[in-house]
């Protein structure tokens, strides 16, 4: 293959991925993910692969803000990452990429009685109060995460397959 029509491939595939969310399946509603016995989610939630540097962003603000809690070596850039649950250095290694859905989708169907948010559920929970009112919230709440980036939290993550030296 020429130089020529390596790039017209190439060409040809970056269209194909850059129209996938006009043809893509329709997201899985937080109260319709089927996880395995294991806690995990074999199927992509928004049918559209994982942004991996959106991923990236997502571990460092909004409802995402993984290192408040997590301690991210490929993130030292970023400060103030937290100690109250487990590295991710390695998470690639350690869990597939269905176990990390899960976990990033709601950590207690893997871990229960963790306190990780479930970042893609709407209820019913246990611990959220209805906005400094000191009052329980009631019905069910918008998940934290939408099914996309729930998918570019899972890309990122996948990168994370080696403890860095």
């Amino acid at each position: 293959m020429t130089r020529i029509e390596r790039r017209a491939v190439g060409a040809a595939i970056a269209a194909f991925v850059a129209a996938a969310p006009l043809w893509a399946a329709e997201a899985v509603a937080p109260d319709a993910v089927n996880f395995t016995d294991a806690g995990g989610i074999a199927e992509s939630l928004s049918g559209t692969p994982g942004d991996v540097e959106n991923g990236a962003a997502l571990m460092n603000k909004g409802a995402g803000n993984c290192i408040a809690c997590h301690q991210v070596t490929a993130l030292n850039d970023l400060p103030f990452h937290g100690e109250v649950g487990p590295s991710l250095d390695g998470v690639g290694e350690r869990w597939d990429e269905a176990q990390i859905r899960g976990i990033v989708a709601d950590a207690k169907k893997t871990f229960p009685g963790t306190i990780m948010p479930s970042f893609y559920k709407t209820g019913p929970y246990e611990r959220p109060g209805d906005g400094y009112t000191g009052k329980a919230a009631q019905g069910e709440l918008d998940p934290l995460l939408t099914a996309q980036d729930v998918e570019d939290v899972v890309a990122f993550l996948m990168t994370l397959d080696t403890y860095p030296e």
